[in-house]
Order: structure tokens, then sequence, then C-alpha cells
């Protein structure tokens, strides 16, 4: 009669305990690749800091930024867009005190896979309101913005002081250059935009190359979950640029 060694039990859980955090690390990997490339070439995550969006987006609303679309489309008048800052458009701040250096770390990558937004205050969101070429002045006789001689109609999403539907409490006129584009607020009278940096050496225009992409969808709290509304409709009758 023969005999057979019993198989070694402990040593093939060892091995199947490897494999399997193996296989784990690799789909963690794969998941943080993904979700990379996602946010660089695809979609992006970001916090809204201040109340010059209102009332369209609220403070410390979450929002996804379309970063692929306009590669291939274009912007279109009435945007939200989210830019980096052209050039002294944010006030310098003070660096904060580091924190632990594991969290740090994990917010740095979280940031890079795109699941958190430590960088959203490095970067502003604004409507678009004029396209390269275009001609905008403020304000005719009824208080309204007029691209291209066209007047705009912005009463439905603006965010203005009771009685008052000026478009804007600031005069300005000013033809978009070629790759940058001109935006506001809306809520107009609480935010530093194009308006507040014409002394800038930007003349207060955006460079293309600065915007990340087009805002979409609000995504937190819960409550203001939704879609991101460009209005385009009020901007139907405005012709193209000379």
């Amino acid at each position: 009669m023969t005999t057979e060694s019993a198989p070694d039990v402990p040593q093939k859980r060892r091995r199947g305990f490897w494999v399997f955090l193996r296989d784990v690390l690799v789909i963690i990997v794969i998941a943080a690749l993904v979700s990379f490339l996602v946010k660089s070439f695809v979609v992006r995550s970001f916090y809204i800091p201040s109340a010059s969006m209102e009332k369209t987006l609220l403070v410390n609303d979450r929002i996804l930024v379309d970063e692929l679309t306009p590669r291939w489309t274009g912007y279109e008048r009435g945007d939200v867009v989210v830019f980096a800052d052209p050039g002294g458009w944010l006030p310098v701040q003070a660096k904060e005190p580091r924190g632990p250096v594991v969290l740090e770390w994990f917010d740095g990558l979280l940031t890079l896979i795109g699941l958190s937004s430590s960088d959203s205050e490095d970067h502003l969101v604004k409507r678009l309101i004029g396209l390269p070429g275009d001609h905008v002045v403020c304000c005719n006789s009824l208080g309204q913005i007029t691209i291209n001689d066209a007047p705009i109609d912005e009463l439905s999403y603006l965010s203005l002081p009771e009685g008052d539907t000026a478009a804007s409490n600031e005069p300005f006129d000013v033809t978009v250059p070629e790759e940058s584009i001109w935006v506001l607020g809306d809520n107009r009278d609480r935010s530093q935009d194009a308006r507040a940096h014409q002394d800038l050496p930007s003349g207060g225009f955006v460079p293309l190359d600065n915007v990340v992409g087009k805002a979409f969808l609000t995504t937190w709290p819960l409550p203001r979950i939704g879609t991101i509304d460009g209005h385009h409709d009020v901007f139907n009758g405005v012709p193209e640029p000379d």
C-alpha cells in the first residue's frame, strides 16, 4: 500500500492570499489610471468657493466640468466655464500650515485621479458672454448688454438686488481678442469678473488656453443635483462678429 503526504494547506493559503493581494493591487492601479485619464481628458470635479455665480451655483456646490466636448465643438455664449487664473484675478493667499504628510499625500492623490478638488481655489467659474471677435457693450437704455449691437435679456439667470434690472452697474465697451473670451458672474454686483480686471495686462480677457472646460452638472449637495443651464436661447439673436 502506498502512502501519500498530506497537502501543505498553510502554504497554499499563503500563496492564495498573495495572489488575491496582487489582483487587488492591479485593480486599484488600473482604476487610478482610468480615473486619472478621465480627469485629464474627459471630466473633472470642482467646488464653488464664492457667491459670484448665484443663483446658478451656490457656495460649496460641487460641479462636474466637461473637458472633452469643447475640444471638438468649441464654446458657446452662455456656457458656464471653469478656468485657471489668467493672472491677478485671485488674491494672493497666505500658505496654510502643512497638515499631516499622509493626509496631504492622500488628498493630492485623490485630486490627481479626480476624486477630490483641492485645486478649486486656483480656478474660477463664470458665464461666457463674449467669444473671440465679439463687440460687447454695457449697457443700452434698458440696462441690457449688447453683443455685436444685439441686446441680450439675462434676467432669467441673473441675481440682482430687488428692483434693479441693469445687467451691470459698471459700464464697459470691449472687443474680445482672438483666442480669448469675456466672462461675467451671474451675481453681477458680487462678482470680481472681467469688468474688475481690465487694468491688468490681459485686459480682463481670459485666454482660451486657460479654460478647463464647461460645467454641466451639480453633484452636491444632494438636493441640488442637476444639470447646469447655459441659457443659450438668450444669445440666439446675436449675430456673428464682423
